[in-house]
């Protein structure tokens, strides 16, 4: 079997460095969806609609590829948390994340457009953050500036410092790419990953 072309279904510089640890020659795509949560769509449901939806996105200018495709979505208290994206918003972010534990959903799909075959599955991560006063939330913001991040801090820079603990499925689903089941899915479409 020939290898297929492998496609990331993203412009996220996370996902794209996390990718380059497999030693895997990968190309990039931008899936350009609305990634605008449906009305009472479980934080779950949405990191897997819109995994789904970018892999598809991209589907039609790859005829013989492996698409991958991610999502993430930030649960805190039942409301869902996207990307700050401004400094207030940031703010406002971690303000009400202190103290308290926030569910991370990554969605990773798999869709190989040779065959049609495509497969879906979401790691969990919590993340609590220690009762930050508001001088150290704008300390790590001005340093940081994670504002292109759901939760408003990079686990894999100084957020980490920002949290007392950590518990999930793969450390590598929060900061973007489940490469635990991505490994899985790539050997289910015969890839050699050694």
């Amino acid at each position: 079997m020939s290898p297929q072309l492998l496609v990331l279904a993203s412009t996220s510089p996370y996902r794209s460095e996390l990718l380059k640890r497999l030693k895997l020659p990968f190309v990039t795509a931008s899936p350009d969806i609305d990634e605008t949560p449906w009305p009472d769509e479980s934080a779950r449901a949405t990191s897997m609609r819109l995994s789904k939806e970018k892999a598809a996105a991209v589907a039609a200018n790859y005829p013989d590829a492996l698409i991958i495709g991610s999502d993430q979505v930030a649960l805190l208290e039942g409301a869902q948390i996207g990307k700050p994206l401004t400094h207030d918003n940031a703010v406002r972010q971690l303000r009400s994340m202190r103290g308290k534990t926030t569910s991370f959903y990554t969605a990773l799909t798999l869709l190989n457009t040779k065959n049609g075959h495509m497969q879906t599955e979401v790691a969990e991560n919590q993340v609590t953050l220690r009762d930050l006063n508001d001088a150290e939330i704008e300390a790590y913001l001005e340093k940081e500036q994670p504002y292109n991040c759901a939760g408003s801090a990079k686990s894999e820079g100084l957020g980490i410092a920002l949290m007392s603990s950590m518990r999930g499925d793969d450390p590598n689903a929060l900061i973007g790419l489940p490469l635990i089941l991505l490994t899985k899915m790539l050997r289910n479409e015969g890839v050699r990953l050694f």
